[in-house]
């Protein structure tokens, strides 16, 4: 299994950013700060959908950029799975 299907099976085609944050060991407040504040995380900005009000991530694009790190914050990143 990828992380793609891993993801999917999870959580399905989006992420809220409660999710996103556990998938990549992060505290929410901590994420959406990092989202809107810093460069490196730019990528994973441009995964934002917005229905409403609410804010999602699609889950496949974060399978993308999740598979294409540095080995070293992939094996960090892995422990969450």
């Amino acid at each position: 299994m990828n992380i793609s299907d891993i993801l999917l099976e999870r959580y399905g085609p989006l992420l809220t950013l409660e999710q996103l944050a556990t998938v990549l060991d992060r505290s929410p407040s901590g994420l959406r700060w990092s989202i809107h504040n810093q460069a490196s995380m730019q990528d994973i900005k441009r995964t934002r959908v917005q229905i409403g009000k609410r804010v999602y991530f699609r889950s496949g694009e974060i399978a993308e950029i999740l598979e294409n790190k540095p080995a070293a914050e992939a094996g960090r990143l892995a422990r969450a799975y």
